[in-house]
């Protein structure tokens, strides 16, 4: 709860629904572990005239394609992932800056990797229970881990190549 709230920026009322749909049993697993994503805070709905977030939707629907994956949460759930992804390309889109799926591809491809190694450690915890606070925790508290990372390579890169 308190990783949700003061890491993920997850209001109170949301974060409570992350536990209770953690703990309904009535949920199947991958359900019950992908709480936390669609509970963290993601932008609005794109404008639907914005002829930028069309050419991203095309994108990331060519690059969801292309990975093999599938883009529903499950069944009456929203997708914040996706959201935030098309929004993020439509800015890139806007920009100017190279975000058609052969850019894309390559961060995905990483991304699939990272979610093995992810759920490798969710999967380590013995109980169900365990699997599902190791899922919120890791959800909220890895995305920095990763993002500074990012961030301490591409210092490193540069620094090798200029």
């Amino acid at each position: 709860m308190r990783a949700l709230i003061q890491i993920g920026g997850v209001p109170v009322a949301a974060a409570r629904e992350v536990i209770a749909a953690a703990e309904d049993e009535s949920l199947d697993h991958h359900l019950r572990l992908g709480a936390a994503t669609r509970a963290l805070p993601c932008p609005e709905e794109p404008a639907e005239d914005d002829p930028a977030v069309e050419t991203a939707r095309r994108s990331v629907a060519a690059l969801l394609e292309r990975l093999g994956w599938s883009a529903d949460p499950g069944p009456g759930l929203r997708s914040p992932a996706r959201r935030r992804l098309v929004d993020s390309v439509a800015a890139l889109v806007r920009l100017g800056y190279p975000c058609g799926v052969d850019q894309l591809l390559p961060y995905g491809r990483l991304a699939a990797r990272l979610a093995v190694t992810d759920l490798d450690l969710v999967e380590a915890q013995p109980t169900p229970a365990g699997q599902i606070e190791a899922a919120v925790a890791l959800t909220v508290l890895y995305e920095p881990v990763l993002l500074s990372l990012r961030r301490m390579a591409h210092a490193e890169e540069s620094a090798r190549r200029f």
